[in-house]
């Protein structure tokens, strides 16, 4: 069984973990879109791992791993997660396969993306300054540079001449020119390292499927961050939802069978951007606690209470058959749990967030109030073991969302995921 997992919110969702979890019934973990501005989270007993660009099932030894051709791929942070995952016993070579024609992060995308967001009149998203939009950009404007071009005679040609181009602006920016001759010596070295794992992951994956595996396929940020189904502009430069995984492997849609929605059992979101259910309280609560802080950039994330308008509407879009619930343990020890069942929009009550950002500016949650729990939830092995009003919260969000519940999780460990 070939299994899609997207995040249904804002990305942050806990997917790293979720995915480490379902890895046990899978063969192939697929990362398809995105780059290392993700961040994905895995605690093995004292351990903790936080992995960019490394799909998490690297961390279970009988597990093979493919970045796609979706995925924008910074060489040099690459190389560093790999000798970090080495340095800790995770052998990598036989089981990491790279595409080969997945586009490169070059420094001087790193400082577009860094101009842009600290530019005079520009608009600000939010993003992690690590290039991955002007690598995008650069890849739909035909101009980008693929993994294979670092292994070819004419690289350093291709690259002189990007550099020029990009430092035209970064200069006009008013920041300094990025280096071609330490740019070219750097990627030189990083490709030299990284040629073991490079191959055609199409031809590979294909290859694989004949074998009968079971692949996961794991997807970076979430769905209101999609380029076209996002809460555009304040969005990540890459499909971000289901259909993303069939573009970002070259695997077809009807060869995918079934999609796992992950949520957190409220929301959050990083960066700038519209946050119907934001809530100051439940931010500094969390905050408090030593919850919700980036694991790629650090920053504090907004928080806010669930909303199951945007989760339905998320659930259309992915066509979402099975539902993670992480971070319910967040939840513990507060009185009155709300959760937006509806907007108020003019007057008329909707159930789908409008597409126009400055009508969803004028969205008033309708909220549904349901009892805390006041309890910890942190040692529950099995559903039972929930408090039931704990499990009458989750099958609620389940119920509204018009799925199915599958896993929820209330910690950061392995043993702290629980399977219905």
């Amino acid at each position: 069984m070939n299994i899609i997992l997207v995040g249904a919110q804002w990305g942050d969702e806990g997917k790293g973990k979720i995915i480490d979890a379902m890895t046990e019934k899978s063969d192939i973990v697929v990362r398809t879109q995105g780059g290392n501005n993700a961040g994905h989270t895995v605690k093995v007993g004292n351990e903790k791992f936080v992995l960019h660009l490394i799909p998490s099932g690297i961390l279970h030894s009988k597990v093979k791993c493919v970045i796609g051709n979706g995925v924008v791929i910074d060489p040099i942070s690459l190389v560093i997660e790999i000798e970090g995952l080495e340095k800790r016993g995770i052998k990598t070579k036989g089981r990491l396969f790279v595409s080969q024609t997945a586009h490169v992060v070059f420094p001087y995308h790193r400082e577009i993306d860094a101009l842009r967001e600290t530019s005079k009149g520009t608009l600000k998203i939010g993003t992690t300054k690590r290039g991955i939009g002007p690598t995008y950009s650069d890849k739909a404007s035909r101009t980008g540079l693929r993994i294979q071009d670092l292994y070819r005679a004419d690289f350093p040609e291709k690259l002189k001449k990007r550099v020029s181009e990009a430092n035209k602006l970064i200069v006009a920016g008013g920041a300094k020119p990025v280096s071609f001759s330490k740019t070219l010596k750097t990627y030189e070295e990083a490709a030299k390292k990284l040629k073991p794992y490079i191959t055609n992951t199409v031809v590979w994956l294909h290859q694989a499927m004949e074998k009968k595996v079971e692949m996961l396929f794991e997807g970076a940020q979430g769905t209101f961050l999609d380029i076209d189904f996002g809460t555009y502009p304040y969005v990540t430069s890459s499909n971000t939802t289901a259909g993303g995984s069939s573009t970002g492997s070259g695997i077809p849609p009807h060869w995918m069978n079934r999609v796992m929605g992950c949520v957190k059992a409220y929301t959050t979101r990083v960066g700038e951007g519209p946050f119907p259910t934001e809530d100051d309280a439940l931010s500094d609560r969390l905050h408090a606690m030593g919850r919700e802080f980036g694991s790629t950039t650090g920053r504090a994330r907004r928080c806010g209470w669930f909303d199951a308008v945007f989760t339905h509407y998320s659930r259309m879009i992915n066509g979402i058959d099975d539902l993670a619930i992480t971070n319910l343990d967040g939840l513990d020890e507060v009185k009155e749990i709300r959760v937006c069942v509806a907007y108020k929009l003019k007057g008329k009550t909707i159930h789908h967030p409008p597409t126009d950002l400055d009508e969803m500016a004028q969205c008033k949650p309708v909220y549904k109030v349901f009892k805390g729990w006041m309890t910890s939830t942190v040692k529950a092995k099995r559903f039972n073991d929930l408090p039931p009003l704990a499990r009458t919260y989750v099958k609620a969000l389940a119920e509204l969302m018009g799925t199915r519940l599958k896993i929820v999780s209330v910690g950061p460990n392995r043993d702290q995921t629980i399977w219905l």
